[in-house]
């Protein structure tokens, strides 16, 4: 029997555009089973600080992608981590409540944490329309702040964001997190772990297996022509402080020193991307560029075309309970070597017999473990990166993570 299901995430996109796909891709397999899945995100990108989806003043855009609808919210647009951006946050919690009127009555609705007024509109939308709500934990929401010490523990917003966290826990009828073991953290709030389910990112391997060509004259494709003799050290995704790429650009640094064959492309957009980029410039790098965004449909092209595969995981104290990154998923399923800086409690890249992992906030080991994978017979890199395919086949493939959504919601 179809039935419908609600997604309120703030930052849902379309393969289109740049970032991850995790609710569109499942929204698909759900579709694809008969299910009728609405997705309500805002038309302002965080990103590129961009209106991509809808016009400056237009209240709302319903669209079709690939049989999910997306509705569009218009969001206050923000420019920096200011109170804008708390704006931001606020306007889609509330407009989002008006958007939904006149829509199909969802059977579930799924409140996202990227921040507290998505699920708490997804309660609330749920109490309307008396509909299951269930709330899904993104990241660790203040605890992740607070280890990475851009919170203190005892500080009003922190106070309120765990009475808010405590809050969603006991109003929901389940709880999903995407963290391996978040379930101790949810456990030791006096949640009953028993209505808490781990539901990982995955990938998508279709796109994988029938790439989009990259534009001919896009920036990243006019990277890889001009170093296409080099050996290809790629990074994709967010350049903000947990991505940890000050070793990267420091690996670099100390790789020139020993070879002129191995060139670093960095692929993204953060905080940390100007300062990154000019502290490349300051060391003197010859071997590192950076490059603008790609929508998500053109990763599996910019990973195909490259040598090795790089990403680091600082050390903070919050990955005691695992990483679900989205990039080491997509990195696995294009069959090339991976090197990881990081020691979380779960590593896919060891469990999976794809590459080297080596302590965090190391360059010298981060630089050591890339000149091993270079200098490996060509057939050991292959091998290492068919090692990751299998495993993200048999564990992360989008459609095994869809089966396990359909089972939780009660839909199989």
């Amino acid at each position: 029997m179809s039935k419908a299901l609600w997604i309120l995430n703030h930052y849902a996109i379309t393969p289109d555009m740049s970032g991850g796909t995790r609710h569109f891709d499942l929204a698909r397999e759900l579709v694809k089973k008969g299910h009728e899945v609405t997705i309500f995100a805002s038309g302002f990108d965080h990103s590129t600080h961009q209106y991509l989806k809808v016009k400056p003043g237009e209240k709302m855009r319903v669209e079709e992608y690939d049989g999910v609808r997306f509705v569009w919210v218009n969001t206050i647009p923000y420019y920096g981590n200011n109170w804008r951006r708390v704006l931001n946050m606020l306007s889609y919690g509330w407009r989002v409540l008006r958007c939904s009127r006149g829509l199909t009555k969802p059977d579930v609705i799924i409140g996202s944490s990227m921040h507290p007024f998505a699920a708490l509109a997804g309660w609330w939308l749920a109490h309307r329309n008396k509909a299951r709500f269930i709330f899904e934990v993104r990241d660790l929401w203040p605890q992740t702040a607070v280890d990475m010490g851009a919170m203190k523990k005892n500080s009003l917003p922190a106070k309120l964001l765990y009475a808010w966290e405590k809050f969603m826990y006991h109003k929901a009828e389940k709880i999903i997190v995407l963290l391996p073991y978040a379930k101790d953290y949810v456990a030791s709030r006096g949640i009953n772990p028993e209505k808490v389910f781990w539901l990982p990112n995955g990938v998508n391997l279709e796109r994988f297996d029938h790439p989009a060509p990259l534009e001919p004259e896009s920036e990243v494709a006019e990277v890889f022509k001009q170093y296409r003799d080099k050996f290809k050290v790629v990074y994709t995704g967010a350049h903000g402080v947990p991505n940890g790429l000050d070793a990267v650009v420091e690996a670099a640094k100390l790789i020139q020193e020993k070879s002129e064959n191995i060139h670093f492309i960095l692929i993204g957009e953060g905080t940390e991307k100007s300062r990154l980029r000019e502290k490349a410039q300051s060391l003197g790098l010859v071997n590192i560029t950076f490059c603008e965004p790609i929508p998500k449909q053109a990763v599996p092209s910019v990973l195909l075309a490259a040598d090795c595969l790089v990403y680091s995981i600082p050390a903070f104290n919050i990955y005691r309970y695992g990483v679900s990154v989205n990039k080491s998923f997509d990195y696995l399923a294009s069959v090339k070597p991976v090197v990881m800086a990081g020691n979380p409690r779960n590593d896919i890249v060891e469990e999976a017999n794809a590459g080297i992992v080596v302590e965090p906030e190391n360059p010298e080991a981060l630089a050591e473990a890339i000149i091993k994978i270079y200098e490996l017979p060509e057939g050991k890199r292959i091998e290492l990166g068919e090692n990751g395919r299998r495993y993200v086949e048999k564990y992360h493939s989008i459609n095994i993570i869809a089966e396990k959504l359909e089972i939780l919601l009660g839909w199989a």
